[in-house]
């Protein structure tokens, strides 16, 4: 029987290693691929040639693959960029010749891979979105443990905020939203999505007064969209969209920029947040949170965002046909 979910280790040196373990909480079946040396010492593991193998209950099912170097919590060696690089690209070969049905990965360090490998890309999603040929993608956070859910998509990503205005094409947007609208129903099971897009600046412009973004370029290409079906929100105040009686308007929110998107998602719901990259042909969540080289190896690992991405991807794969 094939496991359906596949974790893989990302960077050695941070609380990865310490999440594998203590995800088998989620109740996922998961097979995790990285270097067993990685593991806590008291990790029951039991190594596996497929991701469909049998294992002894209670036991973390492995797929091996070797690293250059052991991992030193909270000092990342050059040695293993290639390895975490390798692991991420495996999994999404496992996914496409059908032997699992989605990825989580843990976190990653881009500074690290930079060193040790040359990694030409800003991060995981980028990466990802190469490997799948170079797709148009956008990166979803969602909340698993608020009500109603919190789901948000930055149309730009990691960029100095002075860049932002220029940035935010209509094209870029445009993309953002139709990504969203397709995933919400291929992913997500929402047969009629709503999205709410929020303004680029203070009150949404307020008429022009505080910036022309708005009335210029987000509201004539909303009305454009609108016109071919999709249910448009905005543009709307940021400050406003995202207490919970707004939250009930709209099924996700399309925002100009990371922190628009990242400070309501990360307040509400910080240790229960989901990654999801939309737009690729296979699922892929992640924990919302980074290495925490300052606690790795230390025993303060928080599992939460790792079990609710792995709860996703699961419920992700059954909803897609």
């Amino acid at each position: 029987m094939t496991r359906r979910i596949l974790l893989t280790c990302g960077e050695p040196a941070g609380i990865g290693p310490e999440l594998a373990p203590l995800a088998m909480a989620s109740g996922v079946d998961f097979v995790w691929i990285g270097d067993p040396r990685h593991l806590p010492a008291d990790t029951p593991y039991h190594l596996i040639a497929d991701p469909g193998d049998p294992v002894p209950p209670g036991h973390l099912p492995v797929l091996r693959h070797e690293f250059a170097a052991p991992n030193r919590p909270g000092q990342p060696d050059p040695a293993n960029a290639q390895g975490v690089i390798q692991v991420i690209a495996r999994a999404v070969d496992l996914i496409r010749q059908g032997q699992a049905d989605a990825m989580t990965t843990l976190p990653i360090n881009k500074q690290a891979l930079k060193q040790g490998a040359d990694f030409a890309f800003p991060g995981h999603t980028e990466y990802l979105a190469h490997l799948a040929g170079d797709v148009p993608v956008a990166m979803m956070l969602a909340s698993t443990s608020v009500t109603p859910p919190c789901r948000v998509v930055p149309a730009t990503i990691h960029i100095p905020l002075a860049d932002v205005p220029a940035a935010l094409t209509d094209e870029r947007l445009e993309s953002a939203i139709r990504i969203t609208h397709d995933a919400l129903i291929r992913d997500f099971g929402i047969a009629s999505p709503r999205l709410a897009i929020a303004g680029l600046n203070p009150h949404a412009g307020e008429h022009g007064v505080m910036g022309h973004e708005e009335t210029d370029r987000i509201a004539p290409l909303l009305t454009r969209l609108r016109a071919e079906g999709l249910d448009l929100t905005g543009p709307l105040p940021a400050d406003t969209m995202f207490h919970a009686p707004a939250r009930k308007n709209y099924d996700a929110a399309i925002c100009a920029y990371h922190d628009q998107a990242l400070i309501p998602i990360k307040t509400l719901d910080f240790a229960g947040g989901v990654n999801v990259t939309l737009g690729l042909p296979f699922i892929r969540t992640s924990p919302d949170h980074g290495t925490a080289f300052d606690i790795a190896g230390r025993g303060l690992a928080d599992p939460a965002s790792t079990i609710a991405a792995l709860r996703m991807a699961r419920d992700m794969a059954a909803t897609r046909p």
